[in-house]
């Protein structure tokens, strides 16, 4: 079944004109440009996630300092020393001591490898399936998953990037309707989403009226998809002042001992948001975590990094197992692209860009953890076993929320387009 504009139209005019019988009143200025495509939407595998926390290390993250250790290969490994996990036969780098204890939920995916070794061209492909064009902007991937599924909860958005550049996560030609909600700092929550006390109900209802009326006669001149998913957003973001369900957003209210147990970096902390903001039915988070560009010190700024990770990410597994919400939530550990195993001693010990061999990492989610997937040569330099692109990461993504991986989606230029480009879903890695 494919999704056509024709398609989107016929049905917002009947939510439209089922609202004008039913109520008499028009929910055109609310409704954006379409109705959600997702409404039918039924999950094509069983025990399909429900939420993806999407953990991007933004930088190119060292693999071999890291998932993919070569124990005994000082060469390639310098200063960083090699540990046991609680799964027999995996070892991990000593940098991840607390995520060791969480192996049996993860699968490493060892045999990543990409075409790209810029950094904005690798998190563009990273994060949404095609190579950069110059002619357009392609959606990303909580887009996606935003557009195939629908929300779960239309109260609060159902994509939100933390600590993020907002022009990584927008909606590319999908629009402003499927972009993320940007939060900098987790801990100072959804911005602006409070009605100012010094505005009453009464006032701000006015106000409303006039936008809206103003509105309407815009649109009388101006017809543009662009505006009107603008008003959504304007519509959404009301909705949110007046729910229950803003106190996701609000870190103020955790225990003192659930927000330390998480650590106090800005990562960490949005890693104890986005577990938030999957109780409350968001389908997508995106937590960033910068400084992972190591071509000089490497091996002091490696660790420095990775105790952020490490913290957050063990107490979010462990957070979700507790509540029960880890085999309903796909946590993924993504980069653009990994370092080199030379080590450039003119650069006090650090390592370049390498986008030929790299890691990443699945968990919970239906996944089968416990295991690799994808094996690189003796030096960490080449995929010599189940080499797997970005294009394919996402696929298993998609396919891990039951998603059509083959669903086209046709742009507003008319060019079809799929959620994970032509990547296929790694299907055996799931329980």
């Amino acid at each position: 079944m494919r999704f056509h504009r024709a398609d989107e139209f016929t049905r917002r005019e009947l939510m439209i004109k089922m609202a004008q019988s039913a109520f008499g009143i028009t929910l055109a200025p609310m409704l954006g440009s379409s109705v959600a495509t997702a409404a039918d939407f039924a999950p094509s595998r069983p025990r399909a996630a429900k939420s993806v926390i999407f953990l991007m290390m933004s930088g190119g993250m060292s693999h071999l300092d890291t998932w993919d250790v070569k124990p005994g290969n000082d060469k390639v490994m310098g200063d960083t020393k090699v540990i046991d996990t609680s799964v027999p036969g995996i070892k991990l780098s000593e940098n991840l001591p607390k995520t060791a204890q969480h192996m049996q939920h993860l699968v490493l995916m060892n045999g990543m490898s990409t075409n790209q070794g810029a950094h904005e061209q690798g998190q563009y492909v990273m994060q949404r399936s095609y190579d950069m064009r110059g002619t357009i902007v392609h959606p990303a991937l909580g887009s996606w998953v935003m557009r195939l599924a629908g929300k779960r909860n239309n109260n609060i958005p159902g994509f939100v990037s933390v600590s993020g550049d907002p022009n990584l996560v927008n909606g590319g030609y999908m629009g402003a309707k499927f972009a993320g909600v940007p939060i900098g700092d987790p801990n100072s929550g959804l911005q602006d989403s409070v009605m100012p006390s010094s505005i009453s109900e009464a006032d701000f209802t006015k106000r409303l009226s006039l936008a809206d009326s103003l509105n309407k006669q815009f649109h009388t001149v101006v017809n543009s998809s662009a505006i009107r998913d603008h008003e959504g957003l304007y519509s959404d973001a009301l909705r949110i002042m007046r729910c229950e369900d803003l106190k996701a957003f609000d870190l103020g209210k955790e225990p003192t001992e659930v927000k330390d147990a998480y650590g106090p970096s800005r990562f960490a902390q949005g890693c104890l948001l986005a577990r938030r903001l999957v109780e409350h039915g968001v389908r997508f988070i995106q937590v960033t975590h910068g400084g992972w560009d190591t071509h000089y010190d490497n091996f002091t700024a490696v660790p420095a990094r990775c105790k952020d990770l490490d913290d957050g990410l063990s107490a979010l597994l462990k957070d979700l197992n507790r509540r029960g919400l880890l085999q309903e939530t796909l946590v993924v550990v993504a980069t653009e692209f990994g370092r080199t195993p030379e080590i450039v001693a003119e650069h006090q010990d650090g390592r370049d860009h390498y986008p030929k061999a790299f890691s990443c990492v699945l968990g919970g989610g239906g996944i089968n953890g416990g295991q690799t997937y994808g094996k690189t040569d003796p030096n960490g330099a080449k995929v010599i076993e189940n080499l797997t692109s970005p294009q394919d990461l996402n696929a298993t993504i998609a396919h891990a929320l039951g998603l059509p991986v083959d669903q086209v989606i046709i742009s507003p230029s008319g060019r079809p387009f799929t959620v994970a480009n032509k990547g296929k879903p790694v299907t055996t890695l799931f329980a």
